[in-house]
């Protein structure tokens, strides 16, 4: 193996700021055991416990991850080459067209935004962000051409397509573009006149603080969110309220908070059985299907691989399951068997995961920290092993 894993970048960190292991296990809440495991390479570390750490050591969270991540391969890196076009657009947001380049229609500018959409679920990153800018920019025109509800349908569409964009950022590992995207993404939201948009982007602001380690202040975002809605009646309503449980279910796991975790998950669960079927509702993949997924998630995000390989039994894929939701699926899958030791089916799991969503798993922290600890904890690794390493860029 090539490069720092995230452990290795803990260890370093927390020796720049004089602290020992027991010192910072006690002051992230975890135990010295896991730490010390986590440093070596051997586990894997998550979400929760590097956002911890980070907000301990005074680092942002790629500081530990190492994003953005380079591969060495000049194609696959070709992703990152479509970056500053976005940037480009979150500094022009309030900016009128300088040019007399005709504006697309609204039906146009939907099914524009439906492509856009299409590709995030997809995890196309190279698609989607080649699109996005050109989209964002037809979008900012058209919200200086359209009056009253035709430009609050345009501001709908504008907030779907940095929904969009934050995710390209996202995963590619641009935290600070990413964080901008979310105040776009709330601007536009707030001029669509529709309260679910905007409920929604309580979601990255309450992604924001957890990111920042501060579980307190992302679950009271969360409950004010839920709060501010009505009971849910009508298709779309239940999914937004699902989906603001199961984002409220994995703060709360990040809090330690199991049962808290569990409290939403069920509702999520009910509001998905009232559905009926894995729809789409602005975007979210929310039905049935999408909170079994969730279930095998959370139980990894609380470190618990028995309660998550059990909640896995339970997901049915579909093949209208959204790659985005099936890749991770399986990388959350191979971190649960990691966590029961069984590396075999951790290597499996993530090579599933490659095939469904290839880019999405290339820049995926958790799935390359994966990697790394199974290289690890192998004498001798395995062609596949060694093949997925050098396909992420691990190994030289």
């Amino acid at each position: 193996m090539s490069g720092e894993h995230i452990g290795g970048r803990i260890a370093s960190r927390r020796k720049l700021r004089g602290l020992t292991q027991q010192q910072l296990a006690d002051r992230a809440h975890v135990s010295v055991s896991l730490l010390r495991k986590v440093e070596q390479g051997v586990k894997p570390a998550s979400a929760a416990l590097v956002a911890s750490v980070a907000k301990i050591l005074h680092a942002d969270r790629v500081d530990l991850t190492g994003q953005p991540y380079r591969t060495g391969n000049r194609v696959h890196d070709a992703v990152h080459d479509l970056v500053p076009d976005v940037r480009r657009e979150l500094v022009a947001y309030r900016m009128a067209p300088v040019d007399d380049q005709p504006v697309p229609s609204l039906a146009q500018l939907t099914v524009a935004v439906a492509g856009v959409s299409a590709r995030r679920h997809q995890v196309n990153l190279s698609g989607l962000g080649a699109q996005l800018p050109i989209v964002l920019a037809d979008l900012r025109a058209a919200s200086f051409t359209h009056q009253g509800t035709e430009r609050e349908r345009v501001m709908g569409l504008w907030a779907e397509t940095w929904y969009a964009a934050r995710q390209f950022l996202w995963k590619l590992g641009y935290d600070d573009l990413s964080s901008r995207v979310a105040d776009r993404y709330e601007w536009t939201a707030a001029q669509s006149a529709d309260p679910l948009a905007m409920a929604l982007s309580n979601v990255f602001q309450a992604g924001e603080l957890d990111g920042a380690g501060d579980w307190r202040g992302a679950r009271v975002v969360m409950a004010d969110a839920l709060a501010g809605l009505p009971p849910p009646g009508r298709p779309e309503e239940l999914s937004v309220h699902g989906f603001l449980h199961l984002m409220s279910a994995y703060m709360a796991a990040h809090a330690g908070d199991e049962p808290d975790v569990w409290a939403h998950h069920a509702e999520a669960e009910r509001l998905a059985q009232r559905l009926g079927a894995d729809l789409d509702h602005y975007r979210l993949a929310f039905g049935p299907t999408n909170v079994a997924i969730w279930a095998c998630a959370l139980g990894v995000e609380l470190m618990d691989g028995g309660r998550a390989l059990e909640r896995a039994r339970d997901v049915h894929l579909t093949p209208h399951t959204p790659p985005e939701r099936a890749g991770h699926y399986y990388v959350d899958l191979a971190r649960a068997h990691l966590l029961r030791g069984d590396r075999r089916a951790a290597l499996e799991g993530l090579l599933r995961a490659r095939t469904i969503a290839p880019q999405q798993t290339r820049y995926s922290p958790m799935a390359r920290d994966t990697v790394h600890a199974l290289a690890t904890a192998e004498r001798r690794s395995t062609d596949s092993l060694r093949g997925l390493a050098c396909w992420m860029g691990l190994a030289g």
